[in-house]
């Protein structure tokens, strides 16, 4: 049984020693569902109101930066939070700025979780 599928995307990490435990193979029909919900998407997320906490790297080899700007430019959210992370690549969560990843969420989770 075949299954058609490309190589998968893995340790674009800028921290020397640390891998990431990636599929070796993405699967077609993965890839061309992702792509559908694109166009979902683009429809609905001006419905986005809720606060929202974005991170991104600076140099990220898997996503580019206009993505982010696109996310920022389309959600209606007044409460949102830009992390520009500058020591990391794609996989932040394993990289030199995991720690301001953590500690940026716990911010942001205990700032909503605040009574009004």
């Amino acid at each position: 049984h075949l299954v058609g599928s490309f190589p998968g995307i893995s340790n674009d990490i800028a921290k020397p020693g640390v891998d990431e435990i990636p599929y070796d193979r993405t699967p077609l029909k993965a890839a061309a569902s992702l792509m559908e919900m694109w166009s979902v998407i683009k429809r609905d997320i001006a419905f986005v109101h809720q606060p929202l906490l974005l991170f991104r790297s600076a140099q990220d080899h898997v996503v580019e930066p206009s993505n982010a700007e696109w996310v920022l430019s389309h959600i209606q959210s007044s409460d949102v939070e830009e992390v520009v992370l500058t020591n990391s690549y794609h996989v932040a969560t394993l990289d030199y700025d995991a720690q301001i990843v953590v500690d940026t969420s716990v911010a942001f989770i205990e700032r909503l979780s605040q009574p009004q």
